[in-house]
């Protein structure tokens, strides 16, 4: 986590059993490099024993049985434990269920899960013993991204596992288990953690920036910049800062329509917009990108708009007309 940041995400851990990655978890939240900390351990089964762990250590703990509910009205009682607790994360830990596609798109990008297979090899269940029946040499982990389609999503991190010629599912499980308990933490820290990564932060607006018309990227004043237009007669849309002039923020920098606009904006939204130094004379304004809940649909539409504001006319209305169709 970015040493400038004392900010820790807030995470809800679902379990449906004895919750040893919950525990890894949690251990692991109590470590001064820790990016997390673990608000809340939820599960559909009342005696669940990761339950009796979580609140051993003081954490809070929530529990719904699923038996006679719509998958939808489940979801929605888990979710409302969760955000309750304050969570910005959910990590799912052994929690065998299967959400409903509204619930995981409410929590896009922000819902882990462990799958024990190294994906795209066997989704869903038994997962040893196919590895096992194919003759794989190795099986494994993998941490990936809740999406509604099921162990599908971007994998994120893997542990490799040698499987012995005499292994059985259960013995081979007993491995993966070690190695998924030093995994599961170190992928959840750095995902949560990378919201406030300089490297991570100017990848997104790179790729936002570099994907709008005609744009390069230059340097100007040490720090990346993206120009609209050619090599030689281009203009600056938006520039990348990285806690520069003594400010706290990691930012884009874009351009706003007026000085009045800018200082509205730094007035009514101080958690979301400053006035940078040197450039906020000229009416750009600092779009903080090392905060919690940063929407990037919101950003790029900023990326967008401050290219408008510079970009030549042929572009312009070429845009204009796409955005007809």
């Amino acid at each position: 986590m970015a040493e400038n940041s004392r900010h820790k995400a807030k995470i809800a851990v679902f379990i449906s059993g004895a919750g040893t990655n919950m525990a890894a978890l949690l251990f692991a939240s109590r470590l001064p490099d820790a990016a997390f900390e673990i608000v809340l351990v939820a599960s559909n089964v009342r005696d669940a024993g990761g339950l009796a762990l979580a609140r051993l250590e003081g954490i809070e703990t929530f529990a719904h049985p699923h038996k006679g509910m719509t998958r939808e009205d489940h979801d929605a009682v888990m979710e409302s434990a969760a955000q309750q607790a304050g969570a910005e994360f959910i990590v799912l830990a052994g929690y065998m269920r299967i959400l409903s596609d509204a619930f995981v798109n409410r929590w896009q990008g922000r819902m882990l899960n462990i799958h024990p297979s190294l994906l795209p090899k066997y989704k869903g269940l038994d997962t040893f013993a196919r590895a096992i029946a194919a003759g794989d040499s190795h099986a494994g982990s993998s941490v990936h991204i809740v999406t509604p389609e099921l162990d599908a999503g971007e994998v994120l991190a893997q542990s490799v596992v040698a499987i012995a010629p005499d292994d059985t599912p259960e013995t081979l499980g007993e491995r993966v288990k070690l190695a998924e308990h030093q995994l599961y933490p170190r992928a959840v820290n750095e995902y949560v953690s990378r919201g406030f990564d300089p490297a991570f932060l100017l990848g997104r607006i790179r790729k936002l920036a570099l994907g709008l018309p005609e744009t390069h990227e230059r340097e100007s004043h040490g720090s990346p910049g993206f120009r609209v237009g050619s090599e030689k007669s281009g203009k600056f849309f938006a520039h990348f800062s990285d806690q520069h002039h003594g400010t706290p923020h990691i930012a884009v920098l874009v351009k706003t329509s007026s000085m009045d606009e800018l200082l509205s904006l730094v007035e009514t939204q101080p958690e979301v917009y400053f006035k940078p130094a040197y450039y906020g004379a000229s009416g750009w304004i600092g779009l903080i990108l090392n905060r919690p809940g940063v929407d990037w649909d919101h950003v790029g539409e900023w990326l967008e708009r401050s290219w408008r504001a510079v970009a030549p006319k042929r572009l312009t209305r070429m845009m204009d007309i796409e955005d007809e169709f």
